[in-house]
Formats: C-alpha cells, structure tokens, sequence
C-alpha cells in the first residue's frame, strides 16, 4: 500500500520511501493509508515495545479536537498548526470550522508526502492553506505569504504544537522555539502542545528514543513534566493544566482509560499572558 494523491498512487519529491518518516509513522497509527513498507516496520517495531500505541495515537488525535474546539468556545478564529503531518479525520481546519465557519487554519510542515496530501485537501477549502516550511525556522514560517494572507497577528492566534517537541532536540532547543512563536503572537493568543514524557515508562521511553534515531528521519526526546511544564512559560495554563492526554477535559467519563498515566504523553493549553 502506497500513499496516494487524488487516487494516484506517487512519492512525493523529496520523499524517501527507504528512511521512515515522523508524519507516515503517525498516519499508520491512526489507521492511514499514506505511508510506506518502512514506516510500517516502523509502527510494528514500535508496537512491540508498547502495544498501546495506536491507543495513545488515538487519545492524541482526540485531545486535538477538545483543544481545538474549546479555543472555537473561547473566541479564537485562527490557528497555526505546526508540524501538522499527514491529513486525517479531525483535521484542525474541520473541527474549526464546523463550530465556526469563519475560522481560518495554517498547516506547517516539511514531510514531503504531508504536504502533497495537504495540498490536495485543502486545494478548494477557503480559509485554510499549507506552508511548506520547517518549524525550526519560525523566521521563515512567519514570513510565509500563505501564512500572511491567512493569520491577521493583530488578533488572537492558536498555535498547536502537537506530538512535534519531543523531535526537537535539546541542541535546537525547544523552549527557545516555543519563544519565538510566542513572541510574534498578539495578546489574548493561545498555545496547545502534546510532548511525550519519560516520568512514567522511562524504558519504554528510551527505548522508543533509540527506534526513532535508528529508523527514522527524527529522533525522539521524552522529557520530564517540569521541563514540558516550562514550554508554557509566558502562558497561562488553563484547567486542569499540564495532565496526561486523555485526562485533559474528556468529553465523557469512558472516554478516560482505567490507567491514564500508561499513556505516556501531556497535553495542556495556555492563554498568552497580557
């Protein structure tokens, strides 16, 4: 099963289908069918360390659609999505819109099959659009003109960082990247992350640390709840705070598991401090 574009079946320029990619990986978690032989050996080798990862993707993707539509609830009408991966059910633009069809959404990634998807979704959508950028250069994402056509920074801006900072190393430093993007937003602005932890399954953390340097394009950096905590700095989190990703506003009581914190990932959402 290869990855398809309008039925077609291609790889993308750039793409390399010997290298397992981040963004396939999370679509053959998800169920998709956009990814390659070697981001299923991936997913499968990945499976045998933690069997419940497709769980924990699916408790990701969901905790996505809380955010987003708690931020539609709070007034917010523009959302940068960085690092966004491969179009899914749920996407950002769909969950905004239904809830408020003036909503306008960025996408922001540089997988070279993440972006030919997106473009194709989004080729007749008003209101939202894909950057073909690296969000480790918020300079350059910044000054996008999709970007700027889309994102009036003079009004409250989401910015959605999502199962993307555990791949930014500690040498590119992700509280300084997190900065910059804080920096440019207005008052009123907000922040939602995911971030993969090492407090509660430290070997399995490790260990999926060392699939992702041997297999794919992205290595994989857990990091303690202070120091994902300390990403929100200059945010106000809102409650319940900085918790483990099913446990952040669940729709209903079943939608929480019988063990939360096996779920090895937090999710907050903080308001820009005036």
């Amino acid at each position: 099963m290869g990855c398809t574009v309008a039925g077609v079946e291609i790889v993308p320029e750039g793409a390399d289908p010997d290298k397992a990619s981040v963004a396939r990986i999370y679509d053959a978690m998800l169920g998709g069918v956009h990814n390659f032989a070697i981001d299923r050996e991936a997913l499968a080798a990945f499976t045998a360390i933690d069997p419940q990862v497709r769980s924990l993707a699916r408790a990701n993707r969901a905790f996505l659609g809380r955010a987003v539509r708690f931020l539609v609830d709070a007034g917010v009408r523009q959302f940068l999505d960085l690092g966004s991966g491969i179009p899914t059910q749920g996407n950002v633009h769909e969950v905004a819109q239904a809830a408020a069809p003036d909503a306008r959404v960025v996408y922001v990634d540089n997988d070279p099959v993440a972006v030919a998807h997106s473009a194709s979704l989004l080729a007749d959508t008003p209101g939202a659009g894909i950057v073909n950028g690296d969000i480790r250069q918020p300079k350059e994402v910044l000054a996008s003109p999709r970007l700027r056509e889309l994102i009036d920074f003079d009004q409250p801006v989401a910015v959605l960082m999502i199962t993307i900072l555990h791949f930014i190393t500690e040498e590119e430093g992700p509280e300084d990247l997190v900065a910059a993007y804080r920096d440019a937003l207005p008052a009123g602005s907000w922040l939602a992350l995911t971030h993969a932890t090492d407090d509660d399954r430290p070997d399995t953390a490790a260990a999926v640390g060392k699939l992702y340097r041997s297999k794919a394009t992205a290595p994989v950096t857990a990091r303690s709840r202070g120091r994902i905590q300390g990403l929100f700095d200059g945010f106000d989190l809102v409650a319940p705070g900085l918790v483990h990703v099913p446990l952040w506003r669940p729709g209903a009581p079943e939608e929480v598991p019988a063990n939360p914190h096996e779920y090895w990932v937090y999710a907050g959402v903080g308001r820009r401090a005036d």
